[in-house]
């Protein structure tokens, strides 16, 4: 027969389990609701995503520019030589506008496409992801000039 103190351990162990469990779950749901930064978070009711972060570029048409993309560094590419990415442009290690020859890189990588009056980094679902600035982007991604895009071992700089 079992002593009532080790039955009384056993339930004890059980309940601090449970509220340990009930403090985890409620944590998780607590940082899934804060803001990103964590600050009060204001949304401008007008602006969206990729708009709201573009400044001096509204009443600028992208026509009027000569948007670049430079090679820095890449494999199978020579370093310096530009590409026009006025219409858009994939880069990847298939059949692209830019191939580059790098087992890190996806067939299909990433996409630089207009939006407006804005040019647009897109990772296109690659294993290894597309970074702007030394940070992985996720989802599509305003350029500036200077910006510099890395896929795999290949650095690209983006110019206007």
């Amino acid at each position: 027969m079992l002593e009532p103190a080790s039955v009384a351990l056993k339930f004890a162990f059980l309940a601090v389990l449970y509220l340990f469990l009930l403090w985890v779950a409620r944590s998780s749901l607590r940082d899934l609701r804060r803001p990103i930064g964590g600050g009060v978070q204001v949304i401008p009711t007008d602006a969206t995503g990729l708009h709201s972060a573009v400044v001096g570029l509204e009443h600028e048409p992208i026509g009027d520019l000569d948007p670049r993309l430079r090679v820095e560094r890449a494999s199978g590419l020579i370093g310096g030589d530009e590409y026009d990415i006025l219409e858009g442009l994939v880069i990847g290690r298939g059949e692209v506008d830019v191939r580059i020859e790098d087992v890190f890189a996806s067939s299909r990588h990433a996409k630089i496409a207009p939006e407006g009056n804005l040019l647009v980094l897109e990772d296109l679902g690659s294993t290894n992801g597309t970074f702007l600035n030394g940070e992985v982007i996720r989802g599509p991604q305003p350029l500036h000039p200077g910006d510099r895009i890395t896929i795999g071992d290949n650095e690209f700089t983006y110019w206007q």
